[in-house]
């Protein structure tokens, strides 16, 4: 197994309890078109009836991983965002340049996430500092390509924004993907599917921002049982903000502040092929300007990005979001006056309002 240069060999996910990872056989095209490197990747090939799959022991794969004629790749860039921003669609369209092999949402990442949010804890799987110890080589697997020239380009699950600070030490190149509260309500409350995943998600949202903004200041917690569902979205935005607002300190405390490019998602759709073309750049990817113009008027812009079997034009969403300010106007306009509420209270909120 080498783990070191081969990149059909995918590391798909952690077994805490047994120390150990499952490594998958893939090959580029699985990649590409899987919209999220979930467990939907171990599902088989067309002709198979399983996917070949091995689970192996950390040291062991950590060992695999050493290649002592010349040092891993570790050069991997990448998307953060708060969640329902047009990230996916984002990725679709880098990933269309030559030079650039985009991996959705890596499931491994999602659990060293996951990790970092009770390590050092009594009741932690992992003692503090194993975090930053292993994710440099969880980092490197992702790195791997498959051709000179190529680079990966990594975009993260929103909660993921934990451990960007660690993802995105020295020199890689990042986009922070936002909307302003207002927009960001409309969208959650637009559609059901959104609504349920807040519900299901907000408990564990809270606890993140309540760390964000209690642990330097001893303030009051924010009460999960005080909020509506209008409010838990106000608070989903703020818990993804000051996420990303804390990695951008770490970068700028780095001296690579400038390695950070903060885009809004409605700006990007009002000048689609510009905006590509900027975050092209600034991500170092193989697009030119006339490229990014023309990507942007086909098909990868009118389909839902998550299900590119279902259309999902930039129109049909000014629409949907329009219906939906109409309808939770008034939960929406209280939801908002509580956030600017805590961004009186609270430092960190005030900061991620201040960024928009």
């Amino acid at each position: 197994m080498n783990l070191a240069d081969d990149p059909n060999l995918f590391v798909h996910q952690l077994d805490v309890a047994r120390d150990r990872v499952l490594v998958l056989r893939v090959s580029e095209d699985d990649l590409r078109a899987a919209s999220f490197l979930d467990d939907r990747l171990l599902e088989p090939r067309p002709g198979e009836t399983l996917r070949e799959t091995q689970w192996v022991d950390w040291s062991e794969v950590a060992d695999a991983s050493q290649n002592e004629a010349q040092p891993p790749r570790d050069d991997a860039r990448f998307i953060f965002h708060i969640g329902h921003v047009g990230s996916t669609l984002l990725a679709r369209l880098l990933g269309e340049a030559a030079d650039t092999l985009a991996l959705r949402e890596p499931h491994i990442l999602r659990q060293f996430a996951q990790l970092r949010v009770t390590e050092g804890l009594a009741h932690s799987p992992w003692p503090a500092g194993r975090v930053a110890e292993r994710l440099p080589l969880a980092r490197q697997w992702l790195s791997r390509s498959f051709r000179d020239g190529q680079r990966a380009l990594i975009k993260a699950t929103s909660f993921v924004s934990d451990i960007a600070p660690d993802l995105i030490e020295g020199s890689r190149k990042a986009v922070f993907l936002t909307l302003t509260p207002e927009r960001f309500l409309q969208t959650i409350l637009a559609a059901e599917a959104s609504r349920q995943e807040l519900a299901i998600e907000s408990s564990k949202r809270l606890q993140r921002l309540n760390y964000q903004i209690t642990s330097k200041t001893g303030a009051e917690p924010i009460r999960l049982w005080e909020l509506d569902e209008a409010k838990r979205a106000a608070m989903a935005w703020a818990c993804e903000m000051t996420a990303l607002n804390a990695a951008t300190r770490a970068a700028r405390d780095e001296g690579a502040r400038e390695n950070v490019l903060w885009q809004d998602f409605d700006a990007f759709l009002a000048e689609p092929g510009e905006t590509l073309a900027g975050v092209a750049e600034h991500l170092e990817a193989g697009l030119s300007a006339e490229q990014a113009a023309r990507w942007v008027q086909g098909p990868i812009m009118t389909r839902y990005s998550k299900a590119p079997e279902q259309g999902y034009s930039p129109r049909y969403r000014e629409e949907v979001l329009e219906r939906a300010a109409r309808e939770y106007e008034n939960p929406i306009r209280a939801a908002l006056r509580w956030l600017d509420a805590m961004g009186k209270e609270h430092p960190a909120i005030a900061d991620a309002l201040n960024r928009v």
